[in-house]
């Protein structure tokens, strides 16, 4: 099977470079790497111009509309291979990673999504924790991801991480990432509308965690800057959530769901409880988390009407 490997990046020429020298040491050569490069995006054009690709099978295509949604639309319109392997700029796939992956589509034909675990580098510490449940989407809206400290054997999943995740094309054909994800840059859960589309298709989503990643985070140059809050950022993180989830969700557990995320909620995504429990450590921020949560769900319910014409 032929292997087309997709990374969508923006100003981070460095980090760039560590992921493509990563793609050159594959057990299993890629048949075809797109990269999608912003046009305002002079640096990482300048980089490329001058990078030596030796028997990388590079592939640039050039977008004008910001976001990792767009980026990744883009690519998929390039790729020519029976399996698409997603990762971002800033991680570093295990030499294996393409030689595991294939070998998973090739075993079932039923399998139409693998991902894996993504090691997380904060400077010289590795996250090393581990969790056994990954990817799940509980019966009443709660997503559980932990795809960076998943352990065990493979297994079946409802959602895959961005960093590291593959599908077979034929099971994917003409879908696309969800343009209605906000965020001009990470478009946080764009990835969970793509999964649970194929999961409900038919297709069997598979998380191993041999299939590996270095990702060392990198600065953002959107209104997300990760662990510093902002209240764009904040908002669009839960919207992009909600609105997936509405669509995927049947109806009567919607309902839960909503009235669950009004109540309790996430660190993430706060309700009553969460806000209550946030409240001593974080004072005001915790109020700020708490509205910019209800607006992103509220949002997302009227985009959700709109959209189905309710």
């Amino acid at each position: 099977m032929q292997n087309t490997v997709l990374i969508p990046t923006y100003r981070r020429p460095l980090d760039l470079c560590r992921c493509l020298s990563a793609l050159q040491e594959q057990t299993k050569p890629a048949s075809q790497v797109i990269v999608v490069v912003r046009d305002t995006d002079a640096e990482t054009r300048q980089f490329l111009d001058q990078y030596k690709a030796h028997n990388l099978p590079l592939h640039i295509v050039k977008v004008t509309q910001p976001g990792v949604v767009a980026a990744l639309n883009a690519g998929l319109a390039a790729v020519e291979g029976d399996i698409v392997s997603i990762t971002d700029d800033d991680a570093a796939p295990h030499p294996d990673w393409l030689e595991r992956i294939t070998a998973h589509f090739i075993c079932d034909s039923r399998i139409g999504g693998v991902g894996g675990r993504d090691w997380i580098h904060h400077g010289s510490k590795l996250e090393d924790d581990s969790r056994p449940v990954v990817g799940q989407l509980q019966w009443f809206g709660r997503v559980i991801g932990n795809h960076h400290l998943g352990i065990g054997e493979p297994r079946k999943v409802d959602i895959l991480k961005g960093v590291n995740m593959s599908f077979r094309t034929q099971a994917y054909g003409q879908l696309r990432f969800d343009e209605r994800m906000r965020g001009t840059g990470a478009q946080v859960h764009f990835e969970m509308a793509f999964t649970l589309t194929l999961k409900r298709a038919g297709w069997q989503i598979i998380y191993d965690p041999q299939v590996a990643v270095d990702h060392y985070p990198a600065q953002r140059f959107d209104e997300d800057q990760r662990n510093n809050f902002n209240e764009i950022a904040f908002i669009n993180l839960v919207h992009n959530e909600t609105l997936v989830l509405l669509e995927h969700l049947p109806s009567i557990r919607r309902a839960v769901f909503l009235l669950w995320a009004v109540l309790v909620g996430t660190r993430d995504s706060l309700g009553l409880v969460q806000w209550l429990r946030l409240l001593p450590s974080q004072g005001q921020l915790a109020g700020k988390k708490l509205l910019a949560s209800w607006r992103g769900r509220w949002q997302a319910y009227r985009q959700f009407k709109m959209s189905n014409g309710l």
